[in-house]
C-alpha cells in the first residue's frame, strides 16, 4: 500500500477524541521542540498584559462539543447547524508525536508529525495514511493529484493518489530526482559550500522548513535551514534555481501570481524577490528588503487576493504590508505574548498561531484589522494552521480552521467571517493597536488597526 514502508496500524479509538482541558505535555515550549530557527531573540515576546485580547470564557468551554465522553457520530460533512460562531468542533488525536504541518483540500485533511507519518482525515475521521523512511514532516502542499512533503532530512518527497483506490498513496519520487543528482555530481562546478561542507546546489543541506506553490507558473518553492530557497519545475521535478537568500535559516517562503516571492529568516529580515526573464531563462533577483530586526521572522502568509503580506516574528508581533500599494507598511498587530509560529489568511480573515498556545482571528476591513476573537484550548504551542471554506454553511460565510500543536493534537474550529466582536464573550475587550514608529525597525505614521467597538487599547 505504501511505497516507502509498510502500512501502520489504524486507530483503535474511533480516530477522534474530545478535548481534555487538563491535558499536559512536557517541555512543549522549548526551541528544540518548536523546530523553528530563531536569531538572537528569545521565544518570549514583550511583557505586556493590560487589556490583552483573550477569552475569559474560551470557545472550548462554550462549545456544544465539550463533553466528557467520545462524541463523534458518523457524518458526511461538517455542518454549522447550532454551532456558535468561532467555536471548537472537535480534536483529532494520535499519540505519535507533535504536529508540524497541515494541508486541507476539499474534504481531506493531511497532517504531518515527527513520527514520519502523513495522516489523511476525512470528515473528522481517519481515512488513510502514508509514511516516509526518514525525516519528520515539516511542510505539506497539494497540487492536483500530487502531494509534496518537506522533511527534516532536507528531502522533498512527491506522492500520488492511486487512480483505482483513493485510500492508497504511492511515492512518485524525491526532489531532486536521482537522475539529476547523478548527472550533477559529475561536474565539480555543481558543488557549493554549505555550512562548512561541500554539497550539490540542487540539494538542500538542512531541514526543509516550508513549501509554496505557484500553480499558474507551474513552480514549487522550498525554503530551508541551509539559508537558501530553491525553485522547482513541477512538470519534470527539475531544480531550476538555488538562491542563497539569507544569513541564517529561512523559515518561510510564499509566492504570488505576479512572480513575486517573499522569504523570511531567522536573521530577522523579510526579502522580496522578482522573477525576471534573462538570456539564459527566468531568474529570481532581490528586489528589496522589507524588514530588518533583531527578532527572528518565523512565518509569512499572503491573503487569497494577493493584496496583503503578513509576517510573524519571535517577539509575538505580526507586521503587514499592502502589496497593491508598492508594499507600503500597513502596521503591526499585537495579539500574542510569545512567538508567532504560523499564519494563514483568506481574503478578509487572518489567523495567527503562537507559542502562547492561542490562535488570534483577525478581520480585515479596508486597511483596518480587528481582532474578532482568540481561540483557546491547545495545551502546547500552535505550530501550523490550515483553513478551508465551509461549503455546508448556508446562513453566513464560515470557515473551517485546523490548528496543529505540539500537544500532539489537531483542533478543528468553526469561524464566522462576520461574527460580531465580543459575540463569544460580551465582557471581552478586543484590542487593536497603532503602529509604534519608535520601537519598529522602520518609520511609519500609519495606523495598524482599529476597532468598531467603543473600547480601543493601544500598546507601545
Amino acid at each position: 500500500m505504501f511505497a516507502e514502508a509498510d502500512s501502520f496500524p489504524r486507530s483503535k479509538f474511533g480516530n477522534i477524541m474530545h478535548s481534555d482541558p487538563n491535558m499536559s505535555i512536557p517541555g512543549s515550549g522549548s526551541e528544540d521542540d518548536l523546530y523553528v530557527r530563531y536569531s538572537r531573540a528569545s521565544t518570549s515576546g514583550p511583557a505586556y498584559e493590560a487589556h490583552r485580547t483573550s477569552l475569559e470564557g474560551s470557545p472550548i468551554t462554550m462549545s456544544p462539543w465539550n463533553q466528557t465522553t467520545s462524541f463523534m457520530k458518523p457524518s458526511t460533512a461538517i455542518s454549522d447547524n447550532d454551532v456558535p460562531a468561532n467555536s471548537l468542533i472537535g480534536s483529532l488525536t494520535r499519540e505519535e508525536g507533535h504536529i508540524y504541518s497541515l494541508a486541507a483540500t476539499k474534504d481531506l485533511l493531511y497532517t504531518g508529525s515527527d513520527s514520519k507519518n502523513i495522516r489523511v482525515w476525512k470528515n473528522l475521521k481517519e481515512f488513510t495514511g502514508f509514511k516516509s523512511n526518514s525525516g519528520l514532516v515539516k511542510a505539506i502542499v497539494i497540487s492536483g493529484e500530487k502531494i509534496f512533503t518537506g522533511h527534516q532530512d532536507g528531502k522533498i518527497r512527491v506522492w500520488k493518489i492511486s487512480p483505482k483506490d483513493p485510500s492508497i498513496y504511492k511515492r512518485a519520487g524525491t526532489l531532486p530526482t536521482l537522475k539529476d543528482v547523478l548527472k550533477s555530481s559529475i561536474k565539480p562546478s555543481n558543488y557549493v559550500e554549505v555550512k562548512h561542507k561541500r554539497a550539490l546546489w540542487i540539494k538542500h543541506a538542512d531541514a526543509v522548513t516550508c513549501l509554496s506553490l505557484n500553480v499558474e507558473q507551474g513552480l514549487l518553492y522550498s525554503a530551508s535551514w541551509d539559508r537558501t530557497f530553491k525553485v522547482w519545475r513541477i512538470s519534470d521535478s527539475k531544480c531550476l534555481e538555488s538562491i542563497r537568500a539569507h544569513d541564517d535559516a529561512v523559515n518561510s517562503v510564499v509566492s504570488i501570481m505576479s512572480g513575486m516571492v517573499f522569504t523570511g529568516s531567522a536573521d530577522g529580515t523579510v526579502k522580496v524577490w522578482k522573477r525576471e526573464q534573462q538570456r539564459k531563462g527566468a531568474k529570481h533577483v532581490l528586489s528589496q528588503t522589507l524588514l530588518q530586526q533583531d527578532s527572528a521572522v518565523t512565518a509569512l502568509a499572503i491573503n487569497t487576493q494577493g493584496s496583503v503580506l503578513y509576517c510573524g516574528s519571535s517577539d509575538g508581533l505580526v507586521n503587514l504590508w499592502e502589496v497593491e500599494k508598492q508594499l507600503s507598511h500597513g502596521g503591526v498587530l499585537k495579539g500574542h505574548k510569545q512567538a508567532v509560529l504560523c499564519l494563514e489568511a483568506t481574503e478578509n480573515l487572518m489567523f495567527s498561531g503562537s507559542a502562547d498556545k492561542n490562535i488570534c482571528v483577525w478581520r480585515k476591513d479596508g486597511n483596518i484589522h480587528t481582532c474578532l476573537s482568540v481561540l483557546t484550548g491547545h495545551m502546547g504551542p500552535v505550530k501550523c494552521l490550515a483553513v478551508e471554506k465551509n461549503q455546508e454553511s448556508r446562513s453566513e460565510q464560515r470557515w473551517i480552521v485546523y490548528s496543529g500543536s505540539l500537544d500532539n493534537s489537531v483542533k478543528v474550529w468553526s469561524v464566522a467571517e462576520f461574527a460580531q466582536i465580543g459575540a463569544t464573550n460580551k465582557n471581552q475587550q478586543h484590542a487593536c493597536f497603532e503602529f509604534d514608529s519608535v520601537s519598529a525597525p522602520f518609520a511609519s505614521d500609519e495606523t495598524a488597526c482599529s476597532t468598531s467597538s467603543s473600547s480601543q487599547s493601544r500598546w507601545h
